[in-house]
């Protein structure tokens, strides 16, 4: 009979252990850009090309937060004054103005009742404040959010300069302006045309103020501009000196590594590399 040899013992392997991972660098923001090009106003020929970070122009769509916004605007802009008076602040006599019972009409009670013509108001509006609150950093991601809509769906136009109409008789200023819009596609029949100005010019927003320009376009300085005002008509005519403007305004919520003023400074860097021939990599400091 043969005889069975003995299995040998097993012992459980252990697994290896886990590699640690990798120090991973976070992506450098300022690698992938937005470019616009600049616009000679009022010809609209292009000029030039001017880039700006993703972190600013290149955001992806966020309707909530868009939302959140246009409400914030919203209720911020309610003066909340209406007021009424209740049977308590209305002057007159409290005398009953009839008997409970034996008139065979309704009970009533004084003058100042709600359900008689000069009484008080039932539930009625109060001076109150219609305002709420929203964070500001997500305030200011809205404005960056909205302008890189545009922007991703060509409807921000840079222009290099001062956006203003001179040289042109005052007579003629809104007949000049009606024809510029329809040679550019700014006008009603094409969604109407946002202009933002770094300063009020004078031409320009005197044509726009006639009676029948309205429905044209509209004109407005850069500190009197909403998120709304940036997603309510067709497009977005801006300054550059404006747009500039807005973006360092409303960038608090970044990081000041990735801000409008690092990179400046690292165009900066590279533009005197090129110019003295450099080669590597400009780095930029926070």
């Amino acid at each position: 009979m043969a005889t069975e040899a003995p299995l040998p013992a097993t012992t459980p392997s252990t697994p290896p252990p886990a590699p640690t991972p990798g120090f991973k660098p976070q992506p450098n923001p300022f690698l992938q850009t937005a470019t616009l090009t600049t616009h000679a106003f009022p010809s609209m020929e292009p000029s030039s090309f001017v880039a700006y970070p993703s972190t600013h122009l290149l955001l992806p769509l966020r309707k909530d937060i868009l939302h959140r916004a246009v409400i914030f605007e919203g209720d911020m802009s309610r003066q909340g004054t209406a007021s009424t008076k209740w049977r308590s602040e209305i002057h007159g006599s409290g005398h009953k103005i009839r008997p409970q019972k034996g008139s065979g009409k309704a009970r009533l009670g004084d003058k100042k009742s709600p359900m008689l013509r000069g009484g008080g108001v039932a539930f009625g509006p109060k001076p109150r404040d219609f305002s709420t609150g929203l964070p500001k950093k997500i305030y200011h991601l809205a404005w960056r959010t909205a302008l890189s809509y545009r922007y991703r769906k060509g409807e921000l136009l840079l222009i290099d300069g001062q956006a203003d109409i001179t040289g042109v008789h005052e007579d003629s200023l809104e007949r000049y302006t009606r024809d510029l819009l329809r040679h550019n596609r700014f006008g009603h029949a094409d969604g109407r045309t946002l202009f933002v100005t770094l300063e009020r010019r004078e031409g320009l927003f005197r044509a726009l103020e006639g009676e029948r320009m309205g429905r044209e376009a509209r004109a407005l300085e850069v500190w009197d501009v909403d998120v709304k005002d940036l997603l309510e008509l067709g497009r977005v005519v801006v300054e550059r000196e404006a747009l500039e403007w807005v973006l360092e305004e409303h960038q608090e919520d970044l990081a000041p590594g990735v801000r409008l003023g690092a990179w400046g400074r690292m165009m900066e860097g590279l533009e005197r590399a090129s110019e003295g021939g450099a080669v590597g990599d400009v780095t930029m400091s926070a």
